[in-house]
């Protein structure tokens, strides 16, 4: 039975790979005509891709787990040294990067192209790859090093002991990733003029005052609009794209970034730290337990390699709670920015101008929302607004 699991496994993800290849190819000879501007065949197109997509990734933690990792040599196989680990999480790393790269170019570079989402150049967007693996493979050695140097020297509690330093990889996380990998991919300048010093004010008002308010070229990668406050203790910045500063108002930008300020008055960084530290705690000790019935994972590749299956499985699963958290917090910073500008008005008239640039349906079918969606829908947000 798990031969023939296996063998379906490998013949979708091959089959899916060679289709997306040649695609690319094809578009890459001749490029595929515009699409009509269409927000639900848009948002049906990118639900199939997630769902294809959660499948092969589960497809591919099964067929490593289960086949690839027990058919390495004998001597690769029982290698337990640190370093023997991090040569194969490279390995890996690379080899899944290079068979992402026809998907990757039909399902979002092609895809939001034909959608008149975006006009990167086929360059930049190889770049922005290239970056995000060489990063991929500088944060994420060290760590599984570290993960398999904790399972070798404390085999009983090694669970534990990588939960408790979730909180603090967090808290890290949203500390250097604003301030030294954001600005890898986009050029950050500081925002001038009377937007800037009207959203100081809105800002003052709420205990960040002292914040870096900033403009980044979300347009080098896409039309798409965006905004979003980010950091912790004083480094904290109001970051706003500069397709939003483009194509909306001053009171609707105004709109937008209360409605991220109200994320950080409510403290919902720290309420992300302490629900993915949780989070992680439970993938942890549930993978290791699905792990260990056939024996102490991450002590041989074989194991290290279903460990990261039953992961990958369970945070499939949690997905719903998480989403649906996350809606219930976008909800509440609605409802600040509502009190902060004293403008629905403003409020709808930027969710329906984000409904056109975003090309987002006004409702998305209710099992996706209640699946995965992590913002509410649209049609819900202006509703409330008007009420």
């Amino acid at each position: 039975m798990r031969k023939l699991f296996v063998g379906v496994a490998v013949g979708f993800i091959g089959g899916y790979v060679a289709v997306r290849a040649a695609g690319a190819l094809a578009d890459l000879r001749n490029p595929a005509p515009p699409l009509e501007k269409d927000p639900v065949r848009y948002g049906a197109t990118r639900r199939a891709l997630m769902l294809s997509g959660i499948a092969r990734s589960i497809a591919t933690g099964a067929v490593l787990a289960f086949d690839v990792a027990e058919r390495l040599p004998a001597k690769t196989r029982r290698n337990e040294s640190v370093r023997g680990f991090a040569l194969y999480y490279v390995a890996a790393t690379l080899a899944d990067a290079v068979l992402d790269i026809p998907v990757d170019y039909a399902e979002r570079f092609v895809l939001e192209r034909r959608y008149g989402l975006s006009d990167q150049k086929l360059a930049d967007w190889l770049l922005d790859r290239a970056k995000s693996t060489a990063l991929a493979l500088a944060l994420g050695t060290p760590l599984m090093s570290a993960l398999t140097l904790l399972a070798r020297r404390f085999p009983r509690i090694w669970p534990a002991l990588a939960s408790a330093s979730i909180p603090p990889l967090l808290v890290l996380a949203n500390l250097v990733i604003p301030l030294y990998i954001a600005p890898v991919f986009n050029k950050f300048e500081p925002l001038r003029g009377t937007l800037e010093a009207r959203l100081r004010t809105l800002a003052d008002r709420y205990g960040v005052g002292d914040a870096k308010i900033l403009r980044f070229d979300l347009s080098r990668r896409s039309k798409k609009v965006n905004a979003y406050v980010t950091g912790l203790f004083h480094t904290h910045q109001i970051v706003v794209g500069d397709t939003l500063l483009e194509g909306f108002s001053d009171d609707e930008v105004e709109f937008v970034v209360a409605h991220e300020l109200g994320h950080y008055v409510a403290r919902d960084t720290w309420i992300g730290v302490a629900a993915g530290s949780l989070a992680a705690t439970a993938l942890i000790f549930g993978a290791h337990a699905l792990a260990r019935r056939r024996e102490d994972p991450v002590v041989s590749l074989p194991a290290l390699q279903r460990f990261a299956f039953y992961l990958t499985l369970l945070g499939t699963a949690a997905g719903p709670i998480l989403a649906a958290g996350s809606r219930a917090i976008e909800r509440r910073a609605d409802r600040f920015a509502v009190r902060a500008t004293d403008r629905p008005a403003s409020g709808i008239s930027a969710f329906e101008r984000l409904r056109e640039r975003n090309l987002a349906e006004d409702e998305q079918p209710r099992w996706a929302e209640l699946l995965f969606a992590s913002h509410p829908s649209l049609k819900s947000r202006i509703a409330a607004l008007r009420g």
